[in-house]
């Protein structure tokens, strides 16, 4: 079975009131880019399938030490 990433990019600025464009003001990035057609996962999709992967957090994570984007705070 091919695998997909899903991005969730919706959810969240539902779930903290935002609008992707002020979003991307945030994030300092193009509105465009956060697009989910705009992002490439085929290399991460590919990985997931040849090992079987069914959680993303198997290939990438976040590390708190770097993550310094805070919204609504």
């Amino acid at each position: 079975m091919r695998k997909r990433v899903v991005v969730k990019i919706p959810e969240l600025l539902k779930k903290h009131g935002i609008s992707l464009r002020y979003l991307s003001r945030l994030a300092d990035i193009l509105h465009a880019a956060l697009n989910e057609q705009n992002i490439n996962f085929a290399p991460i999709e590919k990985i997931a399938e040849v090992f079987g992967i069914q959680d993303i957090r198997e290939i990438v994570e976040l590390d708190p030490q770097l993550s310094q984007l805070e919204i609504g705070r």
